[in-house]
């Protein structure tokens, strides 16, 4: 498939605020290490696994240092990880170093949470193949080819910027990617629900593709979890993408979904996301990235989150986001907050999806006894 020049695709991931935070009171909130998030979301454990993860990346890159510190630092085996360049895009870390957009921290988030989420739950290592490229499209149709079983996608655009022929192009590719058995993984933006378009309210291509599992953003801490927006009151600012499609129709799976807004003049197709898990920076990840420990956050992390634990359920799982909407009890359903146009309701809603995983109950959904 020939690559979109027009699409601009960002990764989705922000790095903590350096700003200090005065509370009175309980304690800050405190970024999480994957095991424990895992936990938090009660994974499960001892699973057979056997699923290939494939990451898609546009840019930045990986050393193995930073992986080998990581993975020591939460006492879990380093991952097996291939490098496959699609299109003739490589690997290449530390090109941009300082900068406050360094790709290098999205390819080390990627992989640190999924691999590291992976073996949550299975107690194995992680094979990981990297898939560069300039078109994403292109990147998941070869990773399919290729029997990967769970594809995760930290980069994207608003609709607008994508256009109406290459998000269907994109879509044919993971349907396509779907029928061979790949689970397509995406985020879907961290710039509230403007997705940083020109309007209030926009999606997140590729997540709004029917057949990609759209992941959205919470701020979670041990106690609580709610809607992630740091910017109360905003369209555009820094907080969980989500809404209703421009390009998509509404689809027959997502059960219990509501309709937009009484008079909205923006999308009324698929909604976005379909799940969602923690994003805050403030609650964020702690990651390895040029020799150091950063605390990153978006939802650039939570599709490879979901990722590592759907790798661990087995392979050729293929296109399961309606059996996600026909089990939302698998789910924490999050009814507190909202992303500038739309707001957190019981149920499925355009913040937050379905919710945020209950691990365990997902194993009992998708693994089949031996």
């Amino acid at each position: 498939m020939p690559p979109s020049p027009q699409v601009k695709c960002h990764p989705y991931f922000k790095l903590r605020r350096l700003t200090p935070h005065i509370q009175i009171g309980p304690l800050a909130p405190s970024p999480w290490n994957v095991p424990n998030l895992c936990t938090a979301y009660h994974w499960p454990n001892g699973l057979a696994g056997g699923g290939v993860i494939a990451i898609v990346e546009l840019g930045g890159g990986w050393v193995q240092s930073d992986i080998d510190q990581y993975f020591k630092s939460i006492n879990q085996p380093v991952p097996h990880i291939t490098d496959v360049s699609v299109d003739g895009t490589k690997n290449s870390p530390n090109q941009s170093t300082g900068s406050n957009s360094d790709p290098d921290y999205e390819v080390a988030l990627d992989i640190e949470v999924a691999g590291a989420a992976y073996y949550a739950a299975t107690g194995k290592a992680a094979t990981i193949r990297m898939y560069w490229s300039q078109d994403i499209a292109s990147a998941v149709q070869k990773a399919a080819n290729d029997g990967c079983d769970v594809c995760s996608i930290s980069w994207g655009a608003d609709e607008a910027t994508w256009g109406t022929t290459a998000a269907q192009e994109m879509e044919s590719a993971a349907a396509t990617a779907t029928d061979l058995g790949m689970v397509v993984f995406a985020a879907s933006g961290d710039n509230d629900s403007s997705d940083g378009g020109s309007t209030p309210a926009n999606v997140d291509a590729p997540s709004s593709c029917p057949h990609v599992v759209g992941c959205g953003g919470t701020y979670k801490t041990t106690t609580v979890e709610t809607v992630w927006n740091d910017s109360p009151g905003q369209t555009n600012g820094e907080g969980t993408g989500g809404g209703y499609s421009t390009i998509f129709p509404v689809q027959s799976f997502q059960i219990g979904v509501p309709k937009p807004p009484a008079g909205s003049t923006f999308g009324k197709g698929r909604m976005v996301p379909d799940v969602s898990g923690d994003a805050d920076p403030n609650t964020g990840y702690n990651v390895i990235v040029h020799g150091s420990t950063t605390v990153v956050g978006g939802t650039s992390a939570v599709a490879p989150l979901y990722a590592g634990l759907f790798a661990a359920f087995g392979k050729k799982l293929g296109f399961v986001t309606p059996s996600l909407y026909q089990n939302q009890a698998d789910f924490n359903d999050i009814t507190t907050g909202g992303n500038g146009y739309y707001n957190a309701a019981p149920g499925p809603d355009p913040c937050t999806g379905i919710g945020s995983p209950v691990g365990g109950k997902l194993a009992s959904l998708f693994v089949k006894p031996a």
